[in-house]
């Protein structure tokens, strides 16, 4: 869930991803006058007649070559030059004729070329002066402001069967001292090149992910790596996030001398004395927020108490406004300018809510981490762009103990430490939505950075508890009542869902979407929401439902289907080619269905659906049906127990999901009563 829950730091001005911008932009180049003429450099002519990479009938593209040359000038001074050639084989591929490069207020791009060589006719070229230069879009409910901004270029005739490529050189000021080398993309690579030049007496180190470590050749001070044949990714429904899958070198660099060495990581212990040194004073509490914190929690009695009250505070009365320019993009503002202006951004929130747990007595850490799980594992070396977020973690007093605080780890020498989101208004103090359970975060301390796993939640703390009282007329006709308590997850995802609601109407659309998947008619008589503001209570539905011609005649039996609402299997699997990654639930669940239907007058249940308990590890599933005088009763169970499905237990999982749709199909069969 992209929200205000979800903070995006920035990457590393080094290697920032390209990217393609909105449609505005598109047709505001479209429209641009192109000049063209000149030939195709030799690098891409060399590449007409290249053998092609392995591919199939639905690949948009090709990427023929690629190269990054970094030039490390000293500490202060780095210049980059890119090349990449496409061949587009489906107009799907047409966008490759973009070319982006962003930048700021520390780096600029100083040169950007495009050419295109066609199947038929002569080569085309776009210079620096064609290219138009964007500011980024405002993320919307976060205002952002951001010095970063996008040059981008036209490349024309990006065509089936057309080669088109670019070249462009970057010159920054880095705030750090490292680069990130991405080589592998949702489409083949026939062949990617890195090379790194470095001044005399300096030193990297490169680390590999998600692919075999290549080693580089050595030519004086200059080193370069070779990677060839690059297989594709295939987006798949749940797979992990892209940095956790995709091939690439992470490297840093260092002077000699130990020089700058604070800003080019050998572990995480480093850059979490560079975070340390980057965020110091900034929890300093202004006489103004001292006072705030004093009225806050003044007539609270218990530790905890004074906790919460500050957490509810951080989270719902500081708005969500991110303002990055150049080094603010990782550095906090001050606790006093955050709370003199009511906002911040998750950075700037967690700083906030540190500054007031000092007031009280209580020792925090940021905690730096990335809002995907998977995107940082326990391999990942010390890298500043494997993170968009920041939260905190609040060492917890002695004799402060209660079951609501349940995101907590106890570490070796800190103790126990609790985990809180001061920018996730949804997720009530104590707990952690899902996307952050059994995730990597970079713990900072005064002693410097620790890779630490976050807690994952009892998965009873997320789910939906969904009773039902219904009656069945000899017409088929179903009607009654039924009633959703959802917690955790499943009811932030309904308050989110409700959050601009202001009609009655509109409130009660989830519940019409819910039904919808589950009945081919229906009509709600009555609905209400309760707890749509109160996040440390449970979000509940409550509605009156009729279904027509719900149960179906066969002669003179009635086919009724136990489980009247809501779908627990998935056709996520049943696709025509293998699985390649794991799949990812979003979080650990406990979902529970009880369903009792009074049978109409004069009909008795003539056979049952057989019971249902399957456990796999990752996930298990029960379900009985039977029957009490007069009553038939449905209840169920599906209890998600572990985040990642590896690819050794998919077909598990595809078993689990056919036994569970078998079993929503499944129909008690009623005949006429015997007199």
């Amino acid at each position: 869930m992209k929200n205000r829950s979800s903070c995006n730091l920035p990457e590393s001005s080094i290697g920032r991803a390209i990217k393609l911008t909105g449609m505005v932009v598109l047709c505001a180049m479209a429209t641009a006058p192109l000049s063209r003429g000149g030939d195709a450099p030799q690098w891409m002519h060399a590449l007409v007649n290249a053998p092609l990479p392995a591919h199939d009938e639905k690949t948009d593209v090709l990427q023929l070559y690629s190269q990054r040359d970094v030039t490390v000038q000293s500490a202060e001074k780095i210049k980059t030059t890119v090349r990449a050639a496409y061949k587009i084989l489906r107009p799907g591929g047409r966008k490759y004729g973009i070319v982006a490069a962003s930048y700021n207020s520390h780096s600029k791009i100083t040169g950007m070329r495009g050419w295109c060589i066609p199947a038929q006719g002569k080569d085309f070229e776009v210079k620096d002066k064609e290219a138009i230069d964007v500011s980024l879009q405002s993320i919307a409910g976060s205002e952002l402001v951001s010095d970063v901004k996008d040059k981008l270029l036209r490349i024309p005739a990006a065509e089936p069967g057309n080669i088109v490529g670019y070249e462009y050189e970057e010159e920054e000021q880095p705030f750090v001292l490292q680069d990130v080398w991405q080589f592998q993309d949702s489409h083949p690579v026939r062949e990617a090149h890195y090379s790194l030049r470095l001044p005399p007496g300096w030193e990297y180190k490169a680390r590999w992910l998600n692919y075999p470590e290549g080693k580089p050749t050595q030519t004086g001070n200059q080193s370069q790596w070779v990677v060839s044949d690059i297989k594709e990714i295939k987006r798949e429904d749940n797979m992990p996030p892209w940095q956790g899958v995709a091939g690439q070198m992470i490297i840093s660099f260092f002077p000699p001398g130990g020089a700058g060495q604070s800003r080019g990581f050998q572990n995480w212990r480093e850059m979490g004395i560079w975070y340390q040194e980057l965020t110091s004073g900034r929890r300093d509490a202004s006489p103004e927020l001292k006072q705030k914190v004093a009225a806050i929690t003044s007539s609270l009695a218990t530790p905890l108490g004074k906790m919460k009250a500050l957490g509810e505070f951080a989270q719902k009365d500081i708005r969500y406004v991110a303002i990055e320019l150049g080094i603010g993009g990782w550095q906090p503002h001050p606790a006093g300018e955050v709370f003199a202006h009511h906002y911040g951004d998750c950075k700037d929130k967690a700083t906030l809510m540190g500054s007031m747990l000092h007031e009280i007595g209580v020792d925090s850490y940021y905690v730096v981490i990335n809002t995907e799980r998977g995107s940082v594992t326990a391999e990942t070396p010390a890298y500043i762009g494997g993170f968009d977020h920041a939260i905190i973690a609040i060492k917890l007093p002695e004799g402060v103990a209660d079951a609501s605080l349940a995101a907590t780890m106890v570490h070796p020498k800190l103790g126990k430490l609790l985990f809180f989101d001061p920018t996730d208004e949804l997720t009530p103090f104590g707990e952690l939505r899902g996307a952050l359970q059994e995730n990597y975060g970079l713990l900072v301390t005064p002693e410097g950075g620790e890779l630490v796993e976050l807690p994952e939640l009892p998965p009873a703390m997320n789910g939906i508890r969904r009773t039902a009282k219904l009656s069945l007329s000899a017409a088929g006709t179903m009607s009654g009542d039924v009633q959703e308590v959802r917690m955790g997850d499943r009811a932030s995802s309904q308050r989110w869902a409700l959050r601009t609601a202001t009609k009655d109407v509109d409130k009660i659309k989830p519940i019409e979407s819910l039904l919808a998947g589950s009945l081919s008619t229906f009509q709600i008589t009555k609905a209400t929401v309760s707890n749509a503001d109160l996040t440390d209570m449970p979000f509940v539905y409550n509605y009156s439902v009729i279904a027509q011609n719900y149960a179906k005649t066969a002669g003179n039996l009635l086919l009724v289907r136990p489980r009247f609402v809501g779908n627990k299997s998935s056709d996520l699997l049943e696709t025509k080619e293998p699985r390649k990654y794991p799949v990812e639930f979003d979080g650990p669940s406990r979902d529970m269905d009880s369903f009792e239907i009074v049978l109409p007058p004069g009909y008795e249940v003539d056979d049952l659906p057989p019971f249902v308990s399957v456990d796999y590890g990752f996930a298990s599933y029960q379900s009985k049906t039977e029957v009490s005088g007069n009553t038939l009763k449905y209840s169920r169970t599906f209890e998600v127990k572990e985040l990642s499905v590896p690819l050794a237990k998919v077909e598990d999982l595809k078993k689990l999901y056919r036994i569970i749709a078998n079993d929503e199909r499944n129909t008690a069969v009623l005949k006429p009563a015997a007199h």
